[in-house]
């Protein structure tokens, strides 16, 4: 499975932990819809559950005349997936996580969505960097 598709299919997971209240494995079972488990899915999966309340916080940090529950559930998980790699995942560029958050904000979300993002990731990415 390509990267992308494993990020798309993560944010979906993610999508449904958060709605649902589902646990990792079931919700990525429920994305694979049949086919093989990916190790990047589950790692992105896994990863970002685990570490949830540290990137909720480092979000949470970075949003300018925002909270939390304002945000779109959609908006909140790609932010999330994308701080997830931002912080943990050494061996993806930090500009390549914030381009793969917004092309997947651009099948997901709305123009706005992506700009938004856009800024809360790099916000985070110099934070990360300094």
């Amino acid at each position: 499975m390509k990267r992308r598709t494993a990020r798309e299919k993560a944010l979906q997971a993610l999508f449904q932990i958060d709605i649902n209240e589902a646990v990792p494995g079931e919700a990525i079972a429920n994305v694979l819809n049949g086919q093989e488990n990916d190790a990047y899915l589950a790692m992105l999966v896994e990863g970002t559950v685990e570490h949830m309340q540290e990137i909720d916080d480092m979000i949470s940090r970075h949003l300018e005349k925002w909270s939390m529950d304002r945000l779109a559930k959609v908006d909140l998980n790609i932010m999330r997936l994308g701080t997830f790699e931002l912080m943990y995942e050494e061996d993806v560029p930090a500009n390549v996580a914030i381009n793969e958050a917004l092309e997947i904000s651009k099948r997901f979300a709305d123009e706005r969505s992506a700009k938004f993002i856009n800024g809360v990731l790099n916000h985070i990415k110099n934070t990360i960097n300094s």
